[in-house]
């Protein structure tokens, strides 16, 4: 405005010097220098009123109080949710995999996530249906209870003896004959078959063979083959016992049956007691018997020892391992022993050579580990014979015995059986736990003539 009203004034004293009688232009002049005026005045009331308001505004906003969260917008989230839809199916289609493959791992997953939740709703249904079952056996064995109660003594012995019934234990039965030789004093005895045994294994089967010896002389004992993973075995043996018929009166049969265990005891699956009292020898017998449980011959126990066998065919070399020795019988006064092995080797009663494991000292679980070889051609293997003894070391007198096992041509049981299964299987070492005998027992069946 100040420089508008200047530039008038200095153009109105310039008109004044060259027009000083004030001539028509001074007067147009003159009304453009107030039109200027009044405009340089408009504009700055004009500028003057946009500061005000400005001010005003600032004030205004300093006052009002600070805005809330802004509720969300629907609107923005629908459009974010369909950005992701539309990059989620992109990616899809730019995937390498088709879309059928891609359609069936869909397929897959609902599948699953549909079993998993029909699980879950069985098992809810389950849990709740329990409750309900366990008050029911409750209440059926109190009204059993009660109903029981009102019974007789009549009702109750009913009760009793059948459920004795239902709690016998089935042990099989066996089927024998027994004959007697009147001209040559010879019992004779046949396992025949046993049938419907009980499974002893793991695999529900048995390893069952039978041993028949006579009571009170135990000296004279049998034993069947071992019928391989069988519960209805069939055997077809004969065995026969020299005795007089005066002597048999007091005498009494006993027919075990076991499971034969390569690694440790046999388990007792049921036997038949026979006492010669009751039973007519001037006929053959033939008959079936149900097994009833038995418990094993109670002998003195001398203790098991673990022997491998191993024989090469083409090298004629036979490995005897004497593995370790268990729950040997004490014989110092310390209630333990200082246990050694010796090996001897007989080819038809003739000794050839013999082998002596180390002394474990103070124990009664040594183990040895010690192998010996024996050079024996193929052609005199099947008649030689094994005999393992294992003593007790003394510093000051003669060592002592503690048992002996038999094994080879004219053994029976598990002698026979480890060397018939060392035979079958050439080249493999096939290991076996033995139970020891008294030195005495085996001694006098070495003498005996072998058939």
């Amino acid at each position: 405005a100040r420089l508008t009203d200047r530039g008038g004034r200095e153009g109105w004293c310039a008109a004044q010097q060259f027009s000083p009688t004030r001539s028509p232009q001074f007067i147009v002049f003159n009304k453009r220098k107030t039109l200027g005026l009044n405009w340089g005045f408009q504009s700055a009331e004009m500028r003057l009123a946009s500061v005000q308001a400005r001010a005003r505004r600032a004030a205004e906003e300093r006052d009002k109080p600070p805005p809330g969260p802004a509720p969300p917008s629907t609107h923005h989230s629908d459009h974010q949710f369909k950005n992701m839809k539309s990059k989620f199916f992109n990616e899809l289609t730019h995937m390498p995999m088709p879309m059928w493959a891609i359609g069936a791992i869909v397929v897959v997953v609902l599948a699953l996530v549909a079993c998993l939740g029909f699980c879950i709703w069985k098992k809810c249904i389950n849990k709740g249906k329990k409750p309900k079952k366990v008050r029911e056996r409750k209440g059926g064995r109190g009204r059993r209870k009660k109903e029981g109660a009102g019974e007789g003594e009549e009702g109750k012995d009913g009760e009793g003896k059948e459920g004795e019934e239902e709690e016998k234990e089935n042990f099989g039965k066996l089927e024998f004959t027994l004959d007697y030789n009147f001209t040559d004093n010879q019992l004779i005895v046949g396992i025949l078959q046993a049938e419907n045994l009980p499974a002893m294994d793991m695999g529900g089967t048995s390893d069952p063979y039978v041993k028949v010896y006579m009571l009170p002389d135990k000296k004279k004992k049998f034993e069947t083959k071992v019928q391989r993973k069988n519960l209805c075995p069939v055997f077809n043996e004969t065995f026969i016992f020299k005795i007089p018929y005066q002597e048999l009166g007091g005498q009494t049969l006993v027919l075990q049956v076991f499971d034969f265990d390569r690694f440790g005891k046999h388990d007792v699956i049921g036997q038949i007691s026979i006492s010669m009292n009751s039973v007519d020898l001037a006929q053959p017998l033939h008959e079936w018997r149900d097994l009833v449980g038995g418990e094993k011959e109670e002998v003195e126990k001398l203790g098991d020892i673990c022997i491998s066998l191993r024989y090469v065919p083409t090298a004629g070399k036979l490995t005897i391992n004497i593995m370790e020795a268990k729950h040997l019988k004490a014989m110092d006064c310390g209630g333990l022993s200082d246990p050694f092995v010796k090996v001897v080797l007989q080819y038809q009663g003739k000794r050839l050579k013999k082998k002596k494991t180390t002394v474990k000292q103070n124990t009664l679980n040594p183990y040895f580990n010690e192998s010996f070889s024996f050079e024996i051609p193929f052609g005199q293997i099947q008649k030689v014979q094994v005999l393992i003894t294992v003593y007790d070391y003394d510093k000051l007198g003669s060592n002592d015995a503690i048992g002996k096992v038999w094994i080879g041509f004219g053994a029976s049981g598990v002698g026979l059986r480890h060397w018939s299964d060392m035979l079958a299987n050439p080249r493999r070492p096939v290991a076996q736990w033995h139970a020891l005998c008294p030195e005495e027992e085996v001694d006098e069946a070495l003498k005996k003539p072998i058939r």
